[in-house]
Formats: structure tokens, C-alpha cells, sequence
């Protein structure tokens, strides 16, 4: 059976990724670097705040480091996209059960031999016919 749209029977292949270097690297750490200067500042002002009687500040206390931890997590993951420790490759799943591939492959040659109807029916009703042409 030739192949069928709407059935994915392959398994897909993880294409091989790239590790960010030269510019870009620089780029990602010295935005990691920004950011973790900003959570630093902002935690700072928040715990002063927070010992100075605002109760709210103290939520504030531990977001600041959490985003931090947060940001050093995705720049590891920005530069290092091959690594993916304890993850199973996802497998597709075909879009037709394989049961009904036969059904699928009919419906799709049926479709095809519509439009081809169509088209010749299109086409004739397009051409003047002698009778409409009148006397030349």
C-alpha cells in the first residue's frame, strides 16, 4: 500500500539539536546575569520591606529567588537542549488506527476521482459548444 495522507505509521526521529555558542551563548549568559542581578535587587528591597512591618513583602521575599531559580533552570536548558535526562522520546501516535488505513486509502481515491470529475465537468461547460457559437 502506497503511502496514505492522515497516516503517520513512522516513528518520528528527534532532530539532532544545537547548543548555542559564540554570540548567542554571550547574549543568553549576560541576560541570565541581568535577570539575576534584578531578582538579587528586588529581594533585597522586599526584605527590607518585609522588616519593616509590610506583611505582604514577605510573599514577595520568596518570588524573587524562586524566579531567580527559574531563570537559571531555562538558561540551562537554552544552552544545553540536547540533554533531556529522564524523558522518553515521544512516540506520534498516527492519526488514522491502522485498522482503518484500507477505509481511509478508498475514501481519499474516491475524493480524488470527484475532483477529477469536476474538473472535466468544469472544463466542458467552459467550452462553447458549436450550437451557442451561431453563424460565422
Amino acid at each position: 500500500m502506497d503511502r496514505l495522507e492522515g497516516v503517520n505509521s513512522e516513528v518520528p526521529q528527534e532532530a539532532p539539536s544545537k547548543a548555542l555558542t559564540g554570540v548567542a551563548a554571550l547574549r543568553t549568559h549576560l541576560t541570565l546575569a541581568a535577570g539575576l542581578g534584578l531578582c538579587v535587587a528586588a529581594f533585597w528591597f522586599e526584605i527590607g520591606r518585609a522588616e519593616g512591618g509590610n506583611s505582604l513583602s514577605w510573599a514577595y521575599v520568596f518570588e524573587w529567588p524562586l524566579l531567580g531559580v527559574f531563570g537559571v533552570y531555562m538558561w540551562w536548558n537554552v544552552l544545553h537542549p540536547e540533554r533531556k535526562k529522564g524523558r522518553r522520546p515521544r512516540v506520534q501516535k498516527p492519526l488514522v488506527a491502522p485498522e482503518y488505513a484500507g477505509m481511509l486509502a478508498a475514501w481519499q481515491e474516491h475524493q480524488r476521482e470527484l475532483v477529477a470529475s469536476q474538473e472535466a465537468a468544469s472544463l466542458e461547460s467552459s467550452e462553447p459548444s458549436e450550437e451557442s457559437k451561431g453563424p460565422e
